[in-house]
């Protein structure tokens, strides 16, 4: 009877967990909605799209170290005190950019650089932490975690363009500051980790879940010294350089290729912030199925036709659903990518791993916007840009098929214990 009270008060606390998660990652995914304020900025500072969009460039890469230096803390602080940071940090960074009205650089420095890391620090509290509570569904839980990170723009979207319509862009980053300091402190007040070893009373990895996991716990210098661990980089890197260069274009881009007004263009950021939300989700769900490999290789063969055929079409519509399918699939990669280290590497120390592993999306994060900016400013037409990202997705299906679990050495295999407890010697997570 005792042990059934536990079991129940554990699935109730990871129920709430998982919602304090949620809520946590839409405030901090409120930052995809950037390219409702590349116009007025750029039409503010009279520069180009590429120094506007490295803002963005700059926030994205900030993050992604961010991320491992959360899960190096939350190895030593636990999740709590690394998500309060968070929400100070990134609140207070968006609030100071309202004061960069006359200073690109201030700009840089505040919405790139301060409020990056506290969405770093704060990404990587939600998704290391409900991978401990929901061992039985990696790929699920870390779908819903960070979905609401991919759709945290969907609101944004609407509420910035009407702010910045009626108040200007820099007060809105005033408000729209406060906003996510409270929502990301307020969330951040319920994580917490489980107690050690701790799973749902009865459960036990079925066949085809062992298939796709090592079974062996690594710690942070033992993962990084997989050919794996580089191989997982990868997949987050070119996944998130396709994807990101549509999400920081998407409402220039529906102006120039569909020839749609301001107000339908900004629609295409919400449309596509539901597909970011959608694809994190459907596809981390989908990998408990078939597995994290073949989720990937699936994805970078879809994106490779899509980004072909996304110059060929002029109606909204039809741009619309090819956008929406792409950055499905850039969610996905968020979604399937904490349960495809944690099936190589093991639960305990994912938050370092993937905190480190985080660092790809930094890079990609400033490669994508960067491209595509780039051609933009000297050939004014997406069409090269779409044809070299459909080129590098063909390339990145490859590195998803030839990718499989490590397997150690015996001699390692004797130093670790069963997954799910910390292994020998090694650190905690």
């Amino acid at each position: 009877m005792a042990s059934q009270a536990a079991s129940a008060s554990g699935a109730g606390n990871r129920v709430v967990i998982a919602i304090a998660g949620v809520v946590m990652q839409v405030a901090l995914g409120a930052v995809y909605a950037w390219s409702v304020f590349r116009e007025p900025l750029t039409e503010q500072y009279g520069t180009s799209v590429t120094a506007v969009n490295t803002t963005f460039s700059i926030t994205i890469l900030t993050l992604g170290f961010a991320a491992f230096a959360g899960g190096l803390w939350m190895g030593q602080s636990g999740p709590r005190l690394v998500a309060l940071t968070a929400g100070v940090l990134y609140g207070l960074g968006i609030f100071l950019a309202s004061f960069a009205d006359n200073s690109l650089t201030l700009l840089y420095l505040t919405y790139g650089l301060l409020a990056g890391v506290g969405i770093g620090l704060g990404y990587i509290v939600p998704v290391a932490t409900l991978i401990k509570w929901f061992p039985d569904k990696r790929g699920f839980i870390t779908g819903v975690a960070v979905a609401g990170f991919g759709g945290g723009a969907f609101v944004t979207a609407f509420i910035a363009k009407a702010l910045v319509a009626s108040l200007g862009v820099f007060t809105t980053f005033a408000v729209l500051g406060i906003i996510y300091l409270v929502m990301v402190v307020g969330a951040a007040l319920f994580i917490k980790n489980p107690p050690p070893g701790w799973k749902p009373a009865g459960w036990e990895p079925d066949a085809t879940e062992q298939a796709g996991r090592s079974g062996i716990e690594y710690d942070l210098g033992g993962a990084i010294k997989t050919w794996q661990w580089f191989a997982l980089w990868a997949l987050l890197f070119l996944n998130v350089t396709a994807g990101i260069s549509i999400i920081v274009e998407a409402a220039p881009m529906a102006q120039e290729i569909a020839g749609v007004g301001a107000v339908v263009a900004a629609g295409l950021v919400s449309i596509i912030s539901v597909a970011n939300a959608i694809g994190r989700f459907l596809w981390a769900w989908l990998s408990d199925a078939i597995g994290r490999k073949w989720v990937f290789f699936t994805m970078f063969l879809l994106q490779a036709v899509l980004f072909f055929l996304l110059p060929l079409v002029g109606v909204y519509f039809l741009l619309a659903v090819l956008a929406f399918i792409i950055v499905s699939c850039y969610g996905g990669g968020f979604g399937t990518m904490p349960a495809f280290a944690a099936d190589y590497f093991g639960p305990t120390n994912v938050g370092k791993i993937y905190g480190l592993m985080l660092t790809a999306w930094g890079f990609g994060g400033v490669l994508g916007p960067l491209l595509i900016s780039y051609i933009l400013d000297t050939t004014q037409s997406y069409t090269l840009a779409f044809y070299i990202i459909a080129g590098i997705m063909l390339a990145s299906a490859v590195v998803a098929f030839i990718v499989r679990p490590p397997r150690a050495p015996e001699k390692e295999r004797t130093a670790t214990t069963p997954e799910g407890t910390a292994p020998a010697g090694g650190s905690g997570g």
